[in-house]
């Protein structure tokens, strides 16, 4: 038995071709954002951000207050780490230095919130921490060979701080 060629009518070839440059101009935009985002990434390591999961990490060699260190981050387009997730606070313990994060409770006392304005619902507070009242209104994480690493202590004090940038380089 001999079988017929496969016959395509002028507007399935004509639709078959529509579809082929539609699938080819997106290879084209994905491979562009992809170079983009490649160059975005090595602009942003060469000024000492590092990547994880989702969002770039930068850990300053300087020591400022909590409100400095937050004024900092935001220049950079980011703001001081809101830690959610075991993996990253594992992450950001790994730099060994004694650094502020985004939460604070300078609002309402015993109210902690990250400096988004999220309430704080899961926690790695060193044991019998929070215990500074009024006086210690922002968090250092301070233990970092420990999870629970988090202290509160005076606003003040001159630490080294980590920001994170979200959702883009």
């Amino acid at each position: 038995m001999i079988t017929s060629p496969l016959i395509m009518t002028v507007s399935e070839r004509d639709e078959f071709k529509r579809t082929n440059l539609d699938v080819e101009a997106g290879l084209k935009n994905l491979t562009d954002e992809r170079d983009d985002l490649k160059r975005k990434l090595n602009n942003l390591a060469q000024k000492g951000w590092e990547y994880f999961s989702g969002s770039f990490y930068y850990i300053s060699s300087t020591k400022k207050t909590w409100k400095q260190s937050r004024d900092d981050c935001l220049q950079k387009g980011a703001d001081l780490v809101i830690i959610n997730s075991k993996e990253e606070q594992n992450f950001t313990r790994k730099s060994q230095k004694i650094m502020w994060i985004g939460l604070t409770d300078s609002e309402t006392e015993g109210t902690w919130k990250w400096v988004d304005g999220t309430p704080l619902t899961k926690s790695s507070w060193d044991s019998g921490e929070p215990n500074g009242g009024e006086n210690e209104n922002c968090v250092e994480m301070k233990k970092f060979e420990l999870e629970n690493s988090w202290n509160d202590l005076s606003c003040s004090t001159r630490l080294n701080w980590i920001c994170e940038m979200k959702d883009r380089p």
